[in-house]
């Protein structure tokens, strides 16, 4: 089997992990302060411009399904290989691009290219190693994510404030370009998955059209109202299609998405919707709020409001790290939860010039995300055998993808059409995201008290083995049906007259 001089050595694995992860997340988050610099230099009009960010991150939802079904047939660490080179593609058209549609083919390849690293790095990256490195794995992966997130409004900042967005974009491909050499010198032969598995096209076109026709639809709202056609119909058409994949992966014989296991234990299902709701919360607590202090302030200074963001993105996955092994774990995203919905109120009260609030709410609201997405995935994880884990990873980023690239537009459109001016649109929708944090909170706590589950320290060495999941998890709402079992059969049984039943 063929070898890089790197192959097995964790470091180097994890540094690919993380340069592989961090280009198209942080672009994402750095976009909006570098869209007018983009659009003027290239002919773009706004409209444009969201049709790009929609179409990358609707290829991004896609690659997460792509993926596996990729991994179960073709040998799993060359399909990495290819996965790095058309990101370095992407990352270098988007940066010399020339016109808008060099643009836009770039910035979706990245997204497509990310997702598809995501699901076929990071797995083999948590399993392949011995269990002491499963708190590092768990501080980079939430790093990659939530803190090349939380560092985006800064550095698109500062490059707005230059008046120029190309050297950020090649500073973007020469990342790319290091991942791929890190993919050639940590390549390690893998044979695929399951060649005996079927190849699920239905499950491909249906993620392929769910995610385009939604993602556009959300786009559509830069420059049409949101009952307009362009923008419900192919709206609610993809959100449908979303849902019968869902549907149908749970009644296939042979699924290629881990649903069914999902959606029938109490416990993944509320690491699930808690990271839904997480990240449907977030937006207006990040998204909207930088929109309105930007009326107020230059680039720089938005970006320098919302770098608290990285610290406390920092600071819980340093915390995810610690408790991954521990009970604790399954508070960790109940305390993200309720440091969502404080850090929001906060925001709240921040606009539209408290910048001392604005950064006590952005601190906290780092905090959250870094607390409750990642683990909420770990805790969904664990409730199953370790070879399903990237097929645990494939449906939450998907659904996770829908919840926060899609109803960011939404929000904002709400905002700055619910009201006669954006701040007291923005207020409206801080209050709805608000009510999402809590209502995701007690959610949760509502699935495991319904089903009897308890909080458990999780068997990292069978979970690794693939012996067993890393902790038992009872059937969705178990408690309550056994009590609603026990009540029928109480009414269906006869008591002699004169004794009390």
């Amino acid at each position: 089997m063929r070898r890089g001089p790197l192959a097995g050595r964790y470091a180097a694995t994890a540094s690919m992990v993380m340069l592989a992860l961090i280009p198209y997340l942080a672009l994402s988050a750095a976009l909006d302060p570098l869209a007018p610099i983009i659009t003027r230099q290239l002919h773009m009009s706004p409209q444009t411009m969201s049709l790009s960010s929609g179409l990358g991150n609707a290829a991004y939802a896609l690659g997460t399904v792509l993926a596996v079904q990729l991994s179960l047939h073709l040998p799993q660490r060359r399909m990495l290989l290819v996965y790095a080179v058309v990101l370095v593609v992407g990352s270098v058209l988007t940066a010399a691009a020339q016109d808008a549609a060099m643009y836009i083919v770039g910035h979706t390849l990245q997204g497509l290219a990310t997702s598809m690293l995501l699901i076929a790095a990071v797995p083999p990256l948590a399993l392949g190693y011995p269990r002491h490195k499963l708190p590092s794995t768990v501080v980079i992966m939430n790093m990659c994510i939530f803190g090349a997130v939380a560092l985006g409004p800064f550095i698109g900042g500062v490059q707005a404030d230059a008046d120029a967005w190309r050297p950020l974009f090649w500073i973007i491909a020469a990342i790319s370009v290091a991942a791929l050499l890190l993919v050639l010198l940590t390549f390690e032969d893998a044979p695929p998955a399951n060649p005996d598995a079927p190849r699920d096209i239905p499950a491909i076109l249906l993620a392929a059209a769910g995610s385009v026709a939604a993602f556009l639809g959300a786009s559509e709202l830069t420059s049409h109202d949101f009952l307009d056609p362009e923008v419900i119909a192919p709206l609610i058409g993809g959100l449908a299609l979303i849902v019968v994949l869902i549907v149908y992966q749970c009644r296939a014989a042979r699924p290629l998405l881990t649903i069914r296991p999902m959606l029938t234990r109490s416990i993944p299902v509320a690491g699930v919707v808690t990271a839904l709701f997480a990240a449907a919360a977030s937006v207006s607590a990040t998204v909207l709020t930088a929109a309105v202090l930007a009326e107020r302030y230059g680039p720089v200074r938005v970006g320098l409001l919302y770098l608290p963001e990285l610290g406390g993105a920092v600071i819980s996955s340093i915390a995810f790290g610690v408790v991954i092994s521990r009970r604790s774990l399954h508070f960790l995203p109940l305390v993200g939860m309720i440091l969502l919905a404080v850090g929001t109120l906060l925001f709240r009260f921040a606009m539209p010039a408290n910048q001392p609030l604005a950064l006590v709410a952005a601190g906290l609201t780092g905090l959250a995300l870094g607390a409750t997405v990642a683990p909420a995935l770990f805790v969904a994880g664990f409730s199953l055998p370790s070879p399903s884990l990237q097929r645990v990873f494939a449906i939450v980023e998907l659904l996770r993808a829908v919840a926060a690239f899609m109803i960011a537009p939404i929000f904002a459109h709400f905002a700055a059409t619910v009201s006669d001016n954006l701040e007291d649109g923005t207020n409206i929708a801080l209050w709805v995201g608000l009510g999402l944090a809590l209502l995701g909170a007690g959610t949760g706590v509502a699935i495991y008290a319904l089903s009897g589950a308890r909080p458990q320290a999780p068997d990292i060495d069978a979970f690794i083995g693939g012996v067993r999941p890393a902790w038992d998890s009872p059937p969705l709402l178990s408690r309550l049906r056994r009590r609603v079992d026990l009540g029928d059969l109480d009414m269906k049984i006869p008591v002699p007259e004169g004794v009390e039943r």
